[in-house]
Formats: structure tokens, sequence, C-alpha cells
């Protein structure tokens, strides 16, 4: 590190879990501040993300990556305390946000520097800690290299969680028509005011038809699986693509694959976790150039954060469980200022 680091102590509170199971096997423990290696920036944090990935990897489904840290926590906001040698980028005392490889539920966390960010302009510290997972995630699925047509039906499922309104915002953004399902009709509002142009009630409407009318969808990002899949590939138009994040109703369905083939549809999915080092550096000059600039624009849907509620890290449990409860619009953060 910087010979001009300010001085650290030798300890920070961190979330641990007792063993893999449900929400209340977190608990607030202390641990040794992590090193932070040539490549790496060590930040204070500010605030963490609670994202769909923690709580799998809570459940004891998600090992972390060979060399990451053990601790739940993929985004954090905060301060640089810390630059290791051969950083240039960054220096001591920036205020940040980074995509982690675990460890953001900390006082502490080192993070790749590549994988560092400006917070975007007009964007406190708080509501930016809730911006790399899903900005990163839904970008790097939907968007990075790709060649998107301005009015372009955009299908996104759980639009009132962190992923649909990450995804709702950008693609309203980007001029396409957005359409969304949610559970209840607050939901669906919530989703409207993002910028979405039809929010469906799954649980009064059937998104099919829906979609199919508005010419089909050109992309459909779903977070749900089950029998949503084969009904995803009914409401995709020709040359669709369809991507799949998470498979809450289950990833095993059996489905007649010829629509595909006579559609032409390309079926992917990625978890990002496990992306290189590079492709994950590359998304994120990309988002600073592409879409932090959208955050506060002048237009009808400018891109802002979605922060819903802030526990206190040693509220953890609490998190967790309102996250499982599918009761939040938009994101959940822990404040990790112990």
């Amino acid at each position: 590190m910087s010979s001009s680091s300010p001085v650290l102590p030798a300890a920070m509170s961190v979330v641990e879990m007792r063993e893999p199971g449900g929400a209340d096997v977190l608990y607030l423990g202390e641990r040794p501040l992590p090193e932070c290696r040539d490549h790496e920036v060590l930040i204070k944090t500010h605030h963490a993300g609670v994202n769909g990935p923690d709580l799998v990897q809570r459940r004891g489904h998600y090992p972390p990556p060979k060399g990451a840290s053990d601790l739940l926590g993929l985004e954090v906001s905060g301060e640089i305390v810390g630059v290791g040698a051969s950083v240039t980028r960054w220096q001591i005392g920036d205020s940040v946000i980074a995509l982690t490889n675990g460890g953001g539920y900390a006082e502490y966390v080192a993070v790749d520097a590549d994988h560092v960010l400006s917070i975007p302009e007009g964007i406190a510290m708080v509501d930016a800690a809730g911006l790399p997972e899903t900005f990163f995630t839904v970008w790097s699925n939907a968007f990075f290299g790709q060649t998107i047509n301005q009015g372009d039906v955009f299908l996104v499922h759980g639009g009132a969680g962190g992923i649909g309104s990450t995804a709702i915002q950008i693609g309203t953004a980007l001029g396409m028509q957005v359409i969304t399902t949610a559970d209840g009709e607050d939901a669906c509002q919530f989703c409207r005011d993002l910028g979405a142009s039809v929010a469906v009630d799954f649980r009064q409407d059937d998104f099919v038809p829906i979609t199919r009318d508005a010419g089909g969808a050109s992309i459909i990002l779903d977070i749900i699986g089950g029998d949503y899949i084969a009904r995803n590939i009914k409401a995709a138009k020709h040359d669709a693509r369809l991507i799949s994040l998470a498979f809450n109703q289950g990833s095993k369905v059996e489905i007649d694959l010829m629509p595909m083939m006579l559609k032409r549809l390309s079926l992917t999915g990625s978890t990002l976790r496990s992306r290189p080092d590079a492709f994950k550096a590359a998304v994120a000059r990309d988002l600073e150039k592409q879409v932090w600039p959208l955050f506060g624009a002048d237009a009808p849907h400018p891109i802002r954060p979605t922060t819903f509620q802030t526990f206190p890290m040693a509220e953890a449990a609490a998190a967790h469980a309102l996250m499982e409860s599918g009761n939040q619009r938009g994101k959940i953060l822990l404040d990790t200022r112990a």
C-alpha cells in the first residue's frame, strides 16, 4: 500500500455465517483487515448491497470462487484508504463504488482496482452502493457489445426487484419498449414510474399474449425459470435473445425446443461472479462511458437509484428476510459503518 495510507485498525466488524441455512445463521463477528495486493485498493465501506446471490450463498448453494473472500457482499460504496503498488487511477480519499468478489458485508474490503467505479454525478454514496451488482449484471448480459434498436420490446421479469428495476431503467433510457411482470398493482405502478410501458400483474394477467400483441420481445430477461421458460419462447419474436439470470421457480423443466429453432432464438444464461477479471473491468469502463451519464439526465425517465430500505450491518438477517419475502421495491442495503 501507499506510504501515505492512514492508520488503520487491526480488526473489523463483519457479517459471519454459523452454517449454511436461513437468514438467522447470520451474525456480527470480527476479522482482521484484508490485505491489499498490488492490483487492489482497500475500501473503508459505507454501505453494501444485498443481492440474490448473497441469499443463495447463505443457503450453501453458491460457493465463492477460488481465492475470493468467503464473506457475503458483492457491491459496496465507500472511501479508498489503501492503494496497491500497481494502481494508477485511484488515490487514497477517493469516494467510489465497487463490484467485489465477496467480502462486502464488512467495514473494509479489498477490491480489484479495475472493478472500482466513480459514483455517478449527483448520486449519494448510500444510494450508490446498490448500483454495481445489478448494473454490471444487466448491462453485461443484455446490452454490452450488442446493437439495440429503439422501439424494440424488452420483456423484464421481476420488475420490482433490484435486477428488474435496473433493467427497466436502462431499457427505457435506450429507447426500448419495456414490458415487465410484477406482483400486485403497487409493484406494477412502481415499474411504470421507472419507465415501463406495460406492467403485468402476473397473478391477474398472462404476459405472453400482451407481449405478442406488442410485436414480440427482442430481449427477455428472466429470473423466474420454471414454466416461464416455455412461455418466454412463446412471447419472443424471431431472432430474440432469452437470458436466464436465476431460477426462482426451478431450473429443471420439460419444453418443446422446436419453436426455438423456428424462431432462431438464442437462449443464454450466466453468473457474473465467475467471469474473468478482464471482462468485468471492460464492463466497468463501458458502464462509466455509456450509462453513468444517463443518471439524472434531462429525460422523462432519467436513471436513478432505487434504494428501498437500509439496515444496520448487525441486522443483516432482517435484510435477508425482507428480500426473501419479495416485498421490496428496488434495492436493500446494509450500513457497514459499524
